[in-house]
């Protein structure tokens, strides 16, 4: 074995067949290196022979040629994801929790959520957790691309394990890379409401979010004292002030991450972390604005809902209209009812002997799953006076259908805290003035921290479910 008059191993030795073989071997000193990645594994004759049959057309190491490709880089990038994927996920799964089973795939076995009332104070608890799980993700997404092209050496290496051990990491490796991209994707087309993937966006989200986390999990176990020792490897205040002219390969390291025959820098480290660090900042410019409003939400370009449809007091968001509910003025006309049903039977009320009953105003958020909600002024009768009439105030839950005789969300489940919520009502009016029929004439829930979806519209009936 080469040697440099320390215990050092030279990576010339340790090539395999097929690979690149480098035009000055780098050595690395063994007392400070783990075991290295080209060595095999059992069986070697298979990973031998393997490594003697690359597929055709299939890169070689020559072709990553950045200099900025190396163990510190990607470190970097992966301790930004660490500490913020686990908030869009955490943020993501509680959405569920918000939503109820209605949302989620009912044949789950384990992977149930736990089961607990959704808090309705504070009233903008929702519009925080469904914001924050936007924008983050939104936010992340040039960080999470860096992070896979700083990586993408290592996912075109030949053979592609050297070891059983290796197999497993790298079918880890590939289940962590696409479900990342597959929360990313879907998330994106939702919030754009371009559902071109043909499967329920709310099953294929929440059962991807169950792949990531697994394999989120075992990659950290695996590469965190890595990432840690790459982190330390390097000076991030050095980096930060090192120019372009001076940038170079990363040495003393075995990586296969570091170019083997690497191109003369075009952007430094420092440029490298800024133009991802920017795009991440643009993003946010543009997409935050739809939970935090003021003068951001005029920027909002990536959120179809972030402005408002029209000017006056029915002038702020429409999720989806009456035309698209397919609701017809005889639906929603003088002949309209509500319908109470609870243990001491039912009651049928028109609009006007709602009017003649206490109407509270109270100052509510509204937030949709997409990332976007408004602040409005709703008036109506609370949920517990209309429970109250039918006997059901030691209720265990209401449902609330809608007129609307098609879609996912026709139906919503309500639980005890929120149909009793002092701040829960049936409205009549938004901003002192009727509701438009697109905003639910002639009347809607609107429950403090609900998800938008499951504040019905032009409600036709509520079910009060005693224990």
């Amino acid at each position: 074995m080469a040697t440099c008059g320390r215990p050092m191993r030279c990576r010339r030795d340790l090539w395999l067949p097929g690979r690149a073989v480098p035009t000055t071997a780098r050595c690395v000193d063994v007392r400070k290196s783990p075991r290295p990645a080209d060595e095999l594994g059992f069986p070697a004759a298979w990973w031998r022979w393997l490594g003697r049959h690359r597929p055709p057309g299939w890169p070689s190491d020559r072709v990553w040629r950045s200099p900025l490709r190396g163990p510190w880089l990607t470190a970097v990038l992966g301790a930004v994801l660490l500490v913020t994927l686990p908030v869009v996920t955490m943020t993501g799964l509680l959405s569920f929790v918000a939503y109820g089973d209605g949302a989620r795939p009912s044949s789950v076995g384990l992977l149930h959520l736990p089961a607990f009332a959704w808090p309705t104070s504070p009233s903008w608890l929702y519009r925080l957790n469904q914001g924050l799980h936007v924008s983050l993700g939104l936010v992340l997404i040039p960080v999470v691309l860096a992070k896979l092209w700083s990586v993408i050496p290592r996912l075109f290496i030949w053979p592609p394990a050297r070891s059983a051990a290796q197999v497993l990491e790298r079918l880890s490796l590939g289940l962590l890379v696409g479900s990342i991209l597959f929360e990313l994707a879907t998330g994106v087309l939702n919030i754009q409401y371009d559902y071109v993937f043909g499967f329920s966006f709310y099953t294929g989200h929440y059962l991807g979010a169950w792949v990531f986390v697994f394999a989120f999990v075992g990659h950290v176990s695996v590469k965190l004292p890595l990432m840690v020792r790459a982190l330390r490897s390097r000076s991030f205040r050095r980096e930060l002030r090192t120019p372009l002219a001076e940038t170079t390969v990363e040495t003393g390291t075995d990586s296969d991450l570091v170019a083997v025959a690497p191109a003369p820098a075009t952007v430094s480290r420092r440029g490298a972390l800024a133009i991802v660090g920017g795009g991440a900042v643009l993003i946010g410019a543009v997409s935050a604005g739809q939970t935090v409003g003021g003068a951001l939400r005029h920027v909002s370009v990536l959120s179809l809902r972030a402005r408002g449809s029209s000017e006056g007091p029915n002038g702020f968001q429409v999720n989806r209209t009456a035309a698209a509910a397919a609701i017809s003025d005889a639906d929603v006309g003088a002949a309209w009812v509500l319908t109470l049903t609870g243990p001491s039977g039912s009651e049928r009320l028109d609009r006007s002997l709602l009017r003649a009953m206490a109407l509270h105003t109270v100052e509510l958020p509204i937030a949709c799953v997409e990332g976007w909600s408004t602040t409005q002024v709703w008036t109506g009768v609370r949920l517990r006076d209309l429970a109250g009439r039918v006997g059901a105030l030691g209720l265990e839950s209401a449902v609330v259908s809608s007129v609307e005789r098609r879609g996912s969300f026709n139906t919503a489940p309500l639980r005890r805290n929120q149909v009793l919520d002092r701040d829960s009502l049936l409205a009549l009016e938004v901003n002192g003035v009727d509701l438009s029929i697109d905003h639910g004439y002639p009347a809607r829930v609107i429950v403090p921290a609900l998800p938008g979806v499951h504040n019905t519209k032009w409600v036709a009936s509520i079910e009060f479910v005693a224990p």
